[in-house]
């Protein structure tokens, strides 16, 4: 395998049953071998897609001092503007290059949530960067149901099982840029080698080059979906739930070779959270006597935390 396998959300969203079995089959089996698939047919637009780009560009264009004005104290990271160098990936101490924007869920009235969200931090010189940038978030998070619809009927639960923690939940939406390269970075990458925390990512821009996964084996190898796929993957909250049967696999995004430097590269991750108050325990589906029971019981708002302290974003 040279690099991840694609699958079709038609094939799902067909009324023919063998189709959307092929679905859950192609995904599910994928999750297992190396925890990533590229997919086609999603709920984004190119439409949409490129304003939302030309909202991020327009917005990381701005000057520092702009963009600072943004980036919000006490929030961990999880709202508006994070700068330059000011995350890591697990256990590394270098900060990766790149600085990102957060997007985060607007509740339902009638959501009922353990806890209240931040606000969203609205950019006063781009006036529709917001709204783009909200409209995507609800695609991608459709997107994302469906996914995890497929999975529960592959790990053997009612279809719906995730979509009470999965709706309202507490998403991210990461606009990521990687500033040019001007001098050699001592120990640092663009994105170092790390496991998402949460159920499942969607990224977005992929295809400019970079994103490399750990295959089984211990080899490295690029993911080049075609231009109009998502790249999606599995992270560790959703490894934990189901006893490591879908795998959280290890990826990074290298530095370019010396010649492409002058270029910065953009991506837009989709990091789909479940509410606070959902239960990480794992699944008894997953449980027998070859896989016992690999994690103790914790909260998706429990493992979060914790995460956070672990990537330099809060203080213990």
């Amino acid at each position: 395998m040279n690099n991840i396998p694609s699958v079709d959300l038609a094939d799902f969203l067909s009324e023919d049953p063998a189709r959307k079995q092929k679905f859950v089959d192609e995904i599910g089996s994928a999750y297992e071998e190396i925890g990533f698939v590229s997919l086609k047919n999603h709920f984004l637009d190119d439409q949409l897609v490129e304003d939302l780009y030309k909202e991020v560009k327009g917005f990381f264009a701005l000057p520092v001092e702009t963009k600072r004005q943004y980036e919000i104290e006490g929030l961990g990271g999880q709202r508006g503007y994070v700068s330059f160098g000011k995350e890591h990936a697990k256990g590394k101490k270098e900060g990766d290059l790149k600085e990102f924007w957060h997007f985060g869920q607007e509740p339902a009235a009638d959501a009922n949530l353990p806890e209240e969200y931040p606000e969203n931090v609205i950019v006063e010189e781009r006036p529709y960067f917001n709204a783009t940038g909200m409209e995507a978030y609800r695609m991608l998070e459709k997107t994302g149901i469906y996914v995890l619809r497929a999975l529960a009927l592959y790990i053997g639960l009612e279809e719906h099982y995730f979509d009470k923690w999965a709706n309202n939940g507490n998403s991210i939406l990461r606009p990521i840029h990687y500033p040019p390269i001007t001098e050699e970075p001592q120990g640092a990458v663009r994105a170092g080698a790390h496991g998402d925390i949460n159920l499942i990512t969607l990224l977005m821009g992929a295809s400019t080059g970079g994103l490399q996964v750990l295959r089984k084996d211990g080899q490295w190898i690029d993911a080049i979906p075609e231009e109009d796929e998502l790249v999606i993957n599995v992270g560790d909250m959703l490894e934990r739930h189901t006893n490591n049967k879908l795998r959280s696999t290890i990826h990074r995004v290298v530095n370019p070779p010396k010649e492409q430097w002058h270029t910065p590269r953009y991506s837009i991750p989709f990091f789909m959270h479940p509410r606070s108050d959902m239960r990480l325990d794992c699944l008894e589906a997953c449980i027998d006597e070859n896989h016992p029971k690999a994690y103790e019981d914790i909260s998706a708002g429990e493992f979060l935390h914790q995460r956070l302290v672990d990537i330099g974003l809060i203080k213990k």
